[in-house]
């Protein structure tokens, strides 16, 4: 008799066959869902969590909103997929929806967000080929310390974390790596052959690290300056997670690409996107870039019903109060673990100290009591619930951590 079948619970059960047969590159809480609605999710056991992660906020519009629902359901029963060899009636609605809301001039859909950085790469590349003259096979583009733009060998390549760089190597030629937040750093760097300077608003997986104010702003001036495209990656921070529809507002400047995903689909479907002005994306042609499933009709119906939702039921709005709310509250707590709260809107965090025992034992704690949340880098506990949360679910939120926090 297989051991598995010895499991007593649904849940040991599952747990033990992802053992066996999945691959180990994540570590996950011992909680098994299957069910989710608003800000609730439920186990295989019948038991009910409030999800403060929001699947890296890709959930921002909570668990299965049934708008974002019928909208899939009915594009689903008419039409999935056409490939982009032929036109269907779902991607110019989305291309002009999505253009109009963030001010973009042109939009390229994509499907992860990770694709997205990777277009964003070779876009900024072929620019400064064409356009600002880089000799070709030079061009060099700089990035931030501590950074997370997805899992590809060239993205890790650029990373500096050895966890998701460490074997991986030999990586792509042509990055520099300055300390974010550091404009001084930022401008050195800056050489003839720059062609782009990609950043996260907030760095959400290093820990949501805000950087200094005026920093965005620092370096939108030093792009413009030095003929050098912007690049804001606002995949986990765009579409209301800090309180504006993206974060770059908070400093009032507009990237030269804007890249989003996640949140674009409510979690419903793989779906991203390159905002962009008319001058950059101009450079691609035909057969250069582009993805089977990019632009389906599919992914199209569901973000473009995602975004409604997002804006017609006032989530960004609600994501700056609740989420300032939730932050007082969680800076009352008096804890002699935390070293830190930090975030904005509902990209929060809380950083304990070293010798504090490590944001695991907390996290598994917290799910005790029927709140989901994770670590990142052993010691900080990021907090993105979706962001339909009211005023009564954050303060039992506070209250969690008051109970959990050592």
């Amino acid at each position: 008799m297989n051991d598995i079948s010895l499991h007593r619970s649904p849940a040991d059960h599952l747990i033990a066959l992802e053992a066996l047969y999945g691959a180990k590159n994540y570590k996950p809480l011992d909680v098994v869902l299957t069910r989710g609605e608003g800000v609730w999710v439920w186990d295989v056991d019948g038991r009910r969590y409030m999800d403060c992660l929001s699947a890296y906020s890709a959930v921002n519009q909570g668990h299965c909103h049934p708008k974002i629902l019928q909208a899939m359901t009915e594009q689903a029963s008419r039409l999935t997929l056409t490939s982009r060899a032929f036109r269907n009636d779902q991607l110019p609605l989305l291309y002009e929806e999505l253009c109009a809301l963030t001010g973009s001039h042109k939009m390229l859909p994509m499907n992860s967000g990770a694709e997205a950085v990777e277009t964003a790469l070779k876009v900024a590349r072929k620019w400064g080929y064409e356009v600002k003259g880089v000799p070709d096979g030079q061009a060099e583009i700089i990035v931030a310390s501590e950074n997370f733009h997805g899992r590809t060998v060239a993205i890790v390549g650029f990373s500096t974390d050895p966890a998701s760089r460490g074997g991986f190597g030999p990586f792509a030629p042509g990055f520099k790596v300055v300390p974010y937040g550091d404009t001084e750093a930022l401008e050195a760097a800056i050489g003839p052959n720059t062609v782009a300077v990609l950043l996260e608003p907030i760095q959400g997986e290093a820990g949501v690290i805000i950087p200094p104010a005026g920093y965005l702003k620092r370096a939108r001036e030093l792009c413009t300056r030095e003929n050098v495209i912007l690049i804001l990656d606002e995949i986990q921070t765009g579409l209301g997670r800090t309180g504006k529809l993206l974060a770059e507002e908070h400093e009032g400047i507009e990237a030269d690409l804007t890249l989003i995903g996640k949140a674009l689909s409510g979690g419903f479907y793989p779906v991203s996107a390159v905002l962009s002005n008319s001058e950059v994306m101009s450079v691609l042609h035909p057969g250069e870039h582009g993805s089977t499933f990019g632009g389906n009709p599919l992914a199209c119906a569901v973000a473009r019903a995602a975004l409604r939702v997002l804006t017609e039921e006032g989530l960004i709005d609600n994501a700056a109060r609740v989420g300032a709310r939730l932050k007082a509250n969680l800076s009352a707590i008096d804890a002699a673990s935390v070293k830190e709260v930090r975030g904005r809107g509902l990209m929060l965090a809380v950083e304990l100290h070293r010798d504090a025992g490590g944001a695991r034992r907390v996290c598994e704690d917290l799910q005790r009591r029927g709140l989901l949340a994770k670590e990142t880098h052993e010691h900080t506990i990021r907090i993105a619930p979706p962001l339909i949360l009211d005023d009564s679910q954050a303060d039992w939120i506070a209250e969690q951590f008051a109970a959990a926090l050592p």
